[in-house]
């Protein structure tokens, strides 16, 4: 079949159905938001009536009679004029009450029926309700995609360069739990697993009944962040547990940190095994030169993406990328729809047509203006020397996507970029590096000053009308994308400008400022969970059968070391357990535990909030 990459042929299915006006006898029960139209055309029409209380049934209903000049028929047009008006949402007409026509001869009763225009969406959400249908003749169904949902998804492999791609209405976590519940085939199947994960993974492992090798994340000394396994880690898991049906690892981190992945994959193709990547963050990666490369691109056999995040899909729109033979493709489509609703949502797969469009039709210029935002806020931040900005110390360059036609020279288009690191050969990088990619688009900041936390900072952005994506004890992360604009950028930049300039007034008045932020040396982060000394750990069962509580004990958190813990513990924010149940606690743990319980982290999962002790399993 071929495809036209300028074309959305699920959006456009969408769009036809909206202007057939064909009569909906189907699901959803707005029936294309005509619910809330009616009450608009009632409300319409007893203003037409001057208040009189009651519908006229008469010709001039028929003809479409204006009321206010809109038609009667019009009742979201009237909607909408009334917004531009200055009408607010629709508050102005509000309590109507019209008398039902439910006689037997079709007049009015005495029934009182309020009309609140007040529960009546916004225009734009109105509009959207038509585009919002089921599986009826042309719309396709995505469990058994034969039409215009299967062209959207091949569409979708040839922009981002998989062999087979399916549409998540689930975000990426119905992605992670498909992968796993495929590659863990049977029970108590052994996996390889990243140990700083997000949770849908556990669940997914949870589900699939399996054992996991918790894989020690490599950390960066400098930012003290913890970004993804090591060469050498995965080596040696692959080496100890030949038998795991796969490995799987997150790239990049929230932070946007990443290293090169070619080697990693090239380690479990030898070994016959499957590398799985929820690269959630990265759905952009490989689409610019200036952005890392993609994980379908070093070699993985199934990327989990969400589209949402980085792109221009609505939220819980994400992708699964296929290629290679190492997945069972038949299994793979069976436990997607085992994990996703029977009943999608057609205006988020839409959105994920939509977002390759642009990506297929723009390519690298997608996100010129995107980057020309980040530019000018990283300029503007170098002329801030309170903040700084995360970067890796080695930049490992990606050669740029498939489809980039090289400038004179021989150069891509965007190669001669101010401000780029030139590429540095794979041997100048020592093997053990594990952060030198970082997703531009990801700002990283920090108070150099140490005066403000990383929390601490984002309070002061917010009340200043910039909202980050997140932040810890030290670092801000800001989210740029291709849709962020100089405006957002000069917003930012005056916004640190007043919290800088407000810090040194403050100071200079010879007040005590709080230092929140600690030294690089003692820097504890909820969100960077690992165990020194210990590149992966022992087997460790999951399964959805609770441990009953008459199989556990309470055991002072200082005699707990060798025991097999009941319970997770789990930093908060953002969840990422540092103790799983039925895990050996080993002495780094229990060091860990206490040196976040004594800075007052909060934690998750444990009975024992104050972590004086935890439950064990008798054995």
């Amino acid at each position: 079949m071929e495809h036209k990459s300028n074309t959305a042929p699920l959006y456009e299915a969408l769009l036809a159905y909206r202007d057939s006006g064909q009569r909906s006898f189907h699901v959803p029960g707005h029936k294309n938001g005509q619910v809330y139209r009616r009450l608009l055309e009632q409300a319409d029409q007893q203003q037409l009536d001057g208040g009189a209380g009651e519908i006229q049934r008469n010709e001039d209903q028929a003809k479409g009679k204006q009321s206010l000049g809109w038609p009667v028929t019009e009742g979201e047009e009237c909607f909408r004029q009334a917004e531009e008006q200055g009408q607010g949402h629709g508050s102005e007409i509000r309590g109507l009450t019209v008398h039902a026509g439910n006689g037997t001869d079709g007049s009015a009763a005495d029934v009182d029926v309020d009309v609140d225009v007040d529960v009546v969406p916004v225009s734009a959400f109105l509009e959207m309700m038509r585009l919002d249908v089921t599986e009826i003749s042309g719309t396709d169904d995505l469990h058994h995609p034969e039409g215009v949902i299967l062209e959207a998804q091949q569409l979708a492999a040839d922009c981002f360069g998989a062999e087979e791609s399916f549409f998540l209405v689930g975000g990426s976590t119905s992605g992670n739990l498909s992968l796993l519940l495929t590659v863990c085939n049977e029970p108590n199947s052994l996996v390889l697993v990243q140990r700083n994960v997000h949770k849908s993974v556990i669940h997914g492992l949870m589900l699939a009944g399996t054992r996991a090798i918790f894989l020690e994340p490599w950390v960066d000394p400098t930012s003290g962040l913890a970004v993804m396994p090591s060469l050498e880690t995965v080596q040696a898991a692959v080496l100890a547990y030949p038998e795991a049906k796969g490995v799987l690892v997150t790239l990049p981190n929230y932070y946007g940190m990443g290293a090169d992945l070619k080697p990693i994959a090239e380690v479990c193709h030898e070994a016959g095994m499957p590398l799985l990547v929820d690269e959630a963050h990265g759905a952009h990666y490989g689409q610019h030169p200036e952005l890392p490369a993609s994980a379908l691109s070093c070699g993985a056999d199934g990327v989990v993406q969400s589209t949402h995040k980085m792109l221009s899909a609505f939220t819980m729109g994400a992708m699964l990328h296929v290629q290679g033979p190492r997945l069972n493709r038949s299994l793979l489509r069976q436990r997607l729809a085992m994990v996703q609703s029977s009943s999608p949502s057609y205006p988020v797969m839409a959105s994920l047509d939509l977002a390759r469009r642009l990506l297929h039709t723009q390519g690298a210029n997608a996100f010129t203006a995107g980057l020309a935002a980040l530019d000018a806020f990283k300029r503007g931040l170098a002329e801030l020397p309170r903040f700084g900005l995360l970067q890796p110390e080695q930049l490992l360059q990606q050669e740029p996507p498939a489809g980039m036609k090289p400038a004179a020279g021989g150069k891509s288009e965007a190669a001669g970029a101010p401000g780029r690191t030139e590429a540095l050969p794979a041997a100048a990088l020592p093997s053990a590096a594990g952060y030198t990619a970082q997703d531009p688009f990801k700002a990283v900041i920090y108070d150099g000053t140490g005066v403000l936390s990383g929390y601490g900072l984002q309070q002061q952005l917010e009340a200043r009308g910039c909202v980050p994506e997140m932040s810890d004890e030290r670092y801000v992360v800001l989210l740029f994308s291709l849709g962020s604009t100089l405006r957002d950028a000069e917003h930012l930049l005056q916004a640190l400008q007043q919290i800088s300039l407000e810090q040194e007034q403050s100071q200079s008045l010879g007040e005590q400022s709080q230092r929140f932020t600690k030294e690089a040396a003692n820097y504890i982060s909820t969100w960077n969970n690992f165990q020194e000394g210990t590149p992966f750990s022992e087997p460790i069962p999951f399964t959805l059968q609770p441990i009953m509580e008459e199989d556990t004990t309470e055991v002072s958190i200082d005699n707990c070391v060798g025991l097999r813990s009941a319970e997770m513990v789990i930093p908060y924010p953002p969840g990422i357990p540092l103790v799983y149940a039925g895990e050996r606690i080993s002495v780094a743990m229990i060091t860990r535990i206490k040196l976040l319980r004594d800075e007052g982290a909060r934690f998750h999962g444990v009975s024992d909030t104050s972590l004086q002790s935890l439950k064990i399993i008798r054995e």
